[in-house]
């Protein structure tokens, strides 16, 4: 059982993340008409070689349900940001592919989700309390499921 402190902390982080996460979302979509779950898709497949990951390989990037990501997949089809096609040498694998449009749509989109990066967070902390901070979100980020459970 967590103690009181280690559960205050707790709730305190999940609170956070859930301010931020509603405050960046809003921003995004005012701003850009785009959810926040659009915009780190297309970061994603933008930091992937050659612009393209296996679907499955996408969800577990954004940590969406893997049919969460297909319907998002699919409205970013629609609207030409991303394409599907076959892997390659794998006739039952799909790849989404980040088009020319979407890669420009995300550079349009990145100001306002950075500048709402460095207002809403990074400003937040002093240098030394951003650094512990990263240190210890890379040390959640890298512990194995058993210490995690």
């Amino acid at each position: 059982m967590p103690t009181r402190a280690e559960l205050g902390v707790w709730r305190s982080f999940l609170r956070a993340h859930a301010r931020l996460t509603r405050i960046m979302e809003a921003e995004l979509i005012a701003e850009q008409r785009l959810s926040l779950a659009a915009y780190d898709v297309l970061v994603q497949l933008s930091e992937a070689p050659q612009y393209r990951l296996r679907m499955t390989e996408l969800a577990d990037a954004v940590l969406l349900s893997r049919s969460g990501v297909t319907r998002l997949v699919d409205r970013l089809e629609r609207a030409g940001l991303v394409l599907r096609e076959r892997a390659d040498g794998d006739g039952r694998g799909v790849v989404a592919v980040l088009t020319s449009s979407g890669l420009e749509r995300l550079r349009t989109a990145s100001g306002t989700h950075l500048a709402g990066v460095v207002r809403h967070f990074a400003e937040v902390f002093t240098n030394s309390e951003l650094e512990a901070f990263g240190r210890a979100c890379e040390l959640l980020a890298s512990s194995s499921p058993e210490e995690v459970l």
